[in-house]
Formats: C-alpha cells, sequence, structure tokens
C-alpha cells in the first residue's frame, strides 16, 4: 500500500519564491503615501480606496496559489 508523502520528501520541491509571492501584498500597501490621493477616482471612488480594494482579490489569489503549490 502506497503510504502518504511525508513532510520531508516534499520539502525539497519547495521553492523560496512560493512563499516571497506573500509578500506582494504587505509591500503594496506598506507605504500609503504612494497611494493616499484621490485620483484617478474609479465609479466615484478616490484611487486611496479602490487600491487598498483590489488588493483584496489579488491576495486571496496568491493565498491559493500558494496553498496549491505547497500542499503537494
Amino acid at each position: 500500500m502506497l503510504e502518504p508523502p511525508t513532510r520531508s520528501t516534499t520539502a525539497g520541491r519547495l521553492k523560496p519564491w512560493h512563499y516571497a509571492v506573500l509578500l506582494l501584498p504587505y509591500l503594496g500597501l506598506l507605504f500609503p503615501q504612494i497611494y493616499a490621493r484621490a485620483t484617478p477616482a474609479l465609479f466615484g471612488f478616490p484611487f486611496f480606496y479602490w487600491y487598498q480594494f483590489a488588493w483584496v482579490p489579488v491576495s486571496a489569489a496568491l493565498t491559493a496559489l500558494v496553498y496549491c503549490r505547497t500542499r503537494r
């Protein structure tokens, strides 16, 4: 019978960029001076709000990507 792979066998296949990808949302929101402005507005929302909100689905997608790549 086949045994499920252990953490030691899968750890050798992980690449550092998998975890580095998780830093992108953090870095994108780290400096509010970059996005603390009103223009360009999108559907009447100032840039400050929609820029932060845009990171929500991006962060979820990046987290799902890292999860799928590291659970094998």
